[in-house]
């Protein structure tokens, strides 16, 4: 299966030329086949080409944010430990 030669930016400019040209002669001009357009268009149908860059930003950010949270929650796991291991019982307690 041959790659995509086309950036995210390029696609949504092709789809939005397909919009106003119709799918037949956008396919023919930039040699891809009408149904690859229709699938582009789908999944970018009300996308500006900034807003691809965008898109590809978020999972990663997604991923960051989700290994914070799961670092916080280990220490967060670690800290109740802690006062369990310092030696002392708290049920213990001294008669005078």
């Amino acid at each position: 299966m041959k790659k995509c030669q086309y950036t995210d930016e390029q696609i949504v400019s092709i789809v939005r030329e397909s919009h106003a040209h119709g799918v037949p002669a956008t396919s023919k001009k930039y040699k891809v086949s009408s149904h690859t357009i229709y699938i582009w268009r789908r999944k970018y149908a009300s996308m500006e080409p900034n807003q691809v860059s965008e898109m590809k930003k978020l999972p990663q950010e997604n991923a960051r944010l989700k290994r914070l949270l799961a670092e916080r929650a280990l220490e967060i796991d670690v800290m109740k430990d802690v006062p369990g291991k310092n030696g002392r019982h708290d049920s213990y307690v001294e008669n005078p």
